[in-house]
């Protein structure tokens, strides 16, 4: 499963209506397999609705049109791919993405995607 969560740190809110696709590298070119818009929490939870294979994947956040929408006549950064390797097909594949106007950051996530509705009491508070 691959996953993803858009932060925009410019207005410490979720980055709702991105287009991100997914793609598969085949040989030397690229595939689109999969297509998504993250939701009012900044997320997408589903790309595809198969299984994955091994092999070096890329998502691509349309990061210009949302730019756009908030204000900004031109995006310094029209989009963001990130690029990266699946050997384990059965693993999760969190890949969050920081953005403001004129930079990004990416990391490989925590695997666990909070429910809606869930919360964590520590005893110790």
């Amino acid at each position: 499963m691959i996953t993803t969560h858009v932060l925009d740190i410019a207005r410490g809110a979720p980055a709702e209506g991105i287009t991100v696709i997914l793609e598969l590298r085949q040989a030397s070119a690229w595939a689109p397999i999969g297509r998504g818009t993250t939701d009012e929490n900044g997320r997408v939870t589903t790309f595809t609705d198969g299984s994955l294979t091994p092999g070096t994947y890329r998502l691509t956040f349309d990061i210009g049109s949302f730019h756009r929408e908030q204000g900004l006549s031109v995006s310094f950064f029209p989009e963001v791919k990130i690029t990266f390797n699946v050997r384990d097909p059965d693993e999760h594949f969190h890949l969050p993405l920081l953005l403001s106007p004129f930079g990004y950051s990416t990391y490989r996530g925590s695997m666990d995607v909070p429910t809606v509705g869930e919360v964590v009491i520590d005893p110790d508070v």
